[in-house]
């Protein structure tokens, strides 16, 4: 997936598919301006209702509200169909935003994108 150009040094993702599911990366500076990329990776992802989204956090250097509501909304379109999503690798700045929320108690959270893509799917 390619950013739109006015975004494309602020915020990035990537889409590999794997066994059981897809591995969306994500890069940069994820606001209200730039989440365009994020949401058309989902929303295609979502399409195929992959067993396990996991969503690699780790190359985010901020992320606002928008791309929080992103995944939520992500997250029960995928329950609806019998997925889940899982989060990776959330950097101090993304961690505390989902503390605060409370996010961090409605997505499972993983270390490492080796954890995410080992454990057995599930809720």
């Amino acid at each position: 997936m390619d950013a739109h150009p006015a975004d494309a040094d602020r915020f990035t993702v990537s889409a590999r598919p794997w066994a059981r599911g897809v591995l969306l990366g994500l890069q940069g500076e994820l606001d209200h301006d730039s989440a365009g990329p994020l949401r058309e990776a989902l929303e295609a992802v979502l399409r195929e209702s992959p067993e396990r989204l996991v969503v690699d956090c780790s190359g985010l250097d901020f992320c606002d509200s928008t791309g929080l509501n992103l995944l939520l909304r992500a997250r029960l379109t995928s329950e609806a169909a019998g997925g889940l999503i899982v989060l990776v690798g959330p950097p101090p700045v993304v961690a505390r935003m989902l503390e605060v929320t409370g996010a961090q108690d409605i997505f499972r959270v993983y270390a490492t994108v080796e954890e995410a893509t080992a454990e057995p799917g599930g809720t």
